[in-house]
């Protein structure tokens, strides 16, 4: 009876620490980094390279750390996120100087033979700056609003200079999503973004330009707290954005311009900018509803995919598992987001609620992009599928962010009866 005890209460010490956590959320996760390490090897099977091992190994050493986040509180953020926040940019500016530079972008950082990619950190180190921000003080006001959009500039900045516009356009996904969470004005939001759509319509199409900038008049009237002023200042920043979209697009690098054009036209560089995208279409259609079988898909093993095992590896998922990959895919996407949802809206204080709502934003987004991306409805912004794109940095974040949502659900409050 006493080894008993002894047995029991040994095992109940082991699983203590974590008897709260959400175990479907890591499932999912390591779902998706089995199935991204698969198609990984897949990808470079004629190479006889091991990315898929070194994909696994990280995905190994990311599940370690969110268990030990995942142990410790959350709150403890609180005492010491500006010396993260301070570190977070000075690294960033480090890059700019010394980083190492690949495809068009300097945002690596070469340690022993390890690249590391700061941006990629950045992005937990921008949500837990805006969540600690916002805690406190939700987004209910516009001075409230400027203040957390003013912690974000100057990390989106040092990324901007890399550049690194995916990474740059996260970090919006990412302050939109938890300015809505913290009660921001919805209208807000939309006026936000408006100069950049306005930039866009006045380029592709005139008359949808015009009734954007109609649109957007109104809702500065209803919703900016100085009516007429606000009406005026909504319709003169969309007349002046629609004028500076051909400066905006000066402004983007020549590879940049390249991947936006190819977007709305593929087929004009069949052989160049547009071979991505062309070929990435070929490959999932090809895969019909049960796919050509792993290691067995033609454009995959034939290489026709550039960069097929980082930005573009739905692809291969595509490609040799057919559209119940996919779905099986989309499926554990759903579940992880929908579990991040629930944490946000159980957690016990606004820290840790935005903190989990920041997460959620940054996956759904990342996710939606690249996806749509591969299937040709967005351009290509070198935005990688989380868990299952090969890249150790970006890999480390998603299981950092996953710890900082396990330790909020793991120290929620417990109801007692």
């Amino acid at each position: 009876m006493l080894q008993r005890s002894l047995t029991r209460f040994r095992w109940k010490s082991l699983i203590q620490p974590w008897q709260e956590v959400d175990w479907l959320l890591i499932f999912g996760a390591i779902a998706l980094t089995v199935i991204g390490g698969l198609a990984i090897r897949s990808t470079e099977l004629t190479l006889n390279l091991t990315d898929w091992r070194q994909h696994w190994v990280t995905g190994a050493v990311g599940l370690g750390i969110t268990l030990a986040i995942a142990r410790s509180r959350y709150e403890s953020i609180l005492s010491w996120h500006w010396i993260l926040y301070g570190m977070t940019n000075l690294v960033l500016l480090f890059v700019i100087f010394a980083g190492t530079e690949a495809n068009g972008a300097q945002s690596w950082l070469t340690l022993g033979g390890f690249n590391l990619q700061p941006s990629e950190l950045a992005k937990v180190s921008v949500i837990i700056s805006l969540a600690a921000v916002m805690h406190n003080r939700t987004a209910k006001t516009i001075p409230d609003v400027i203040r957390a959009i003013a912690v974000v500039i100057p990390p989106w900045l040092l990324i901007m200079k890399q550049p690194d516009l995916g990474t740059g356009l996260v970090f919006i996904a990412i302050t939109l999503g938890m300015l809505y969470w913290g009660n921001a004005n919805p209208g807000w939001i939309i006026l936000m973004i408006s100069p950049l759509v306005s930039a866009i319509l006045f380029v592709v199409y005139l008359p949808a330009w015009f009734v954007w900038t109609s649109l957007m008049i109104y809702i500065g009237w209803r919703t900016l707290p100085w009516r007429y002023a606000g009406a005026i200042t909504a319709g003169v920043v969309n007349l002046l954005s629609g004028g500076l979209g051909n400066f905006l697009w000066d402004a983007l690098a020549p590879y940049q311009k390249a991947r936006i054009s190819m977007f709305i036209d593929p087929d004009q560089d069949p052989l160049g900018a547009g071979y991505h995208l062309i070929q990435s279409r070929i490959a999932i259609g090809a895969g019909g509803l049960w796919g050509q079988g792993l290691n067995q898909g033609t454009q995959t093993q034939l290489r026709f995919i550039p960069e097929q095992h980082t930005d573009f590896i739905f692809t291969a998922i595509g490609e040799e598992l057919g559209f119940m990959g996919c779905l099986a895919v989309l499926v554990l996407f759903w579940l992880i987001c929908f579990r991040l949802l629930i944490i946000a809206q159980n957690a016990k204080d606004n820290f840790g609620s935005l903190l989990a709502f920041g997460v959620l934003s940054m996956i759904v987004f990342q996710a939606l992009v690249n996806i749509s991306m591969t299937i040709g409805l967005a351009p290509v912004t070198g935005i990688p599928l989380p868990w299952l794109s090969y890249g150790r940095s970006a890999l480390l974040t998603n299981f950092i962010a996953l710890g900082l949502v396990e330790s909020i659900c793991n120290f929620r409050h417990r109801l007692k009866f």
